[in-house]
């Protein structure tokens, strides 16, 4: 069997190793993420947040970075002319040729980075520290439920009454009130919500949050209402009971 060698197809050409090119690339990307990592934390103290990026202008174009918890993510530039480079990022690394270009304007960037800096230098002298008493809502939280505890204890006796009339454990007694739709939610013998205004409409009692003082006001004396409304829809069904004959 014959072996074709390259002098056999007349190529004897020297093919040059990139170790070198990329071995220096790799120093350098390494000694900038070092660097700049140092901007992409102070930058995360002063933006205090988890996420955060800046872009500084320079004479030869515009630098982004960009943070995660601190840790420089990436480092973009974005020179006057030509395409944008990323000097540090997650993924592959730059181009030796977009590289030498990037670098050459880093001085700049770390320039603007440090006249940002100085322009925030005093920017917090003289601001006052003390600020007026906050207001405590103590005495409205404690009103509203007052109220509140009023209309849970009624609405409890109601679901008892009505799970125990129905036989169901779940259930719900409606009646509409001045043009209101109120419904009342039982499981198992408990209250489980009070809404007024349909299904759309406000939770005057449930398993989340309260309602606000204001609600708990325009609804309090409609609420009479609703309990009126239950007292004759119990004085029906006596009637209707008494009626039976065995």
């Amino acid at each position: 069997m014959s072996v074709t060698t390259h002098a056999d197809l007349g190529i004897d050409l020297d093919v040059r190793d990139t170790d070198a090119v990329a071995d220096r690339r790799d120093e350098l990307v390494a000694a900038v993420r070092d660097h700049a990592g140092t901007i992409a934390y102070q930058l995360a103290r002063l933006q205090g947040g988890d996420y955060g990026r800046t872009e500084l202008s320079t004479s030869g174009g515009t630098w982004t970075v960009k943070h995660e918890a601190g840790e420089l993510e990436f480092l973009l530039f974005s020179p006057k002319s030509g395409s944008d480079v990323y000097v540090i990022s997650t993924k592959q690394p730059p181009d030796p040729e977009d590289l030498a270009g990037a670098l050459g304007d880093y001085a700049n960037f770390v320039a603007a980075w440090n006249e940002y800096v100085e322009s925030l230098s005093g920017v917090l002298d003289g601001v006052s520290a003390e600020f007026p008493e906050p207001a405590s809502t103590d005495g409205v939280v404690a009103e509203r439920d007052r109220v509140l505890d009023a209309i849970r204890e009624a609405c409890t006796v109601m679901a008892g009454e009505i799970h125990r009339y129905e036989g169901d454990d779940y259930g719900t007694y409606t009646a509409r009130v001045d043009g209101d739709r109120w419904e009342l939610k039982w499981d198992e013998g408990t209250v489980s919500y009070l809404r007024v205004g349909g299904s759309g409409g406000l939770y005057l009692l449930s398993q989340y949050e309260a309602p606000s003082a204001a609600d708990v006001r325009e609804y309090a004396e409609p609420f009479r209402g609703l309990v009126d409304a239950y007292n004759e829809f119990v004085e029906g069904l006596e009637s209707d009971l008494a009626a039976v004959e065995l």
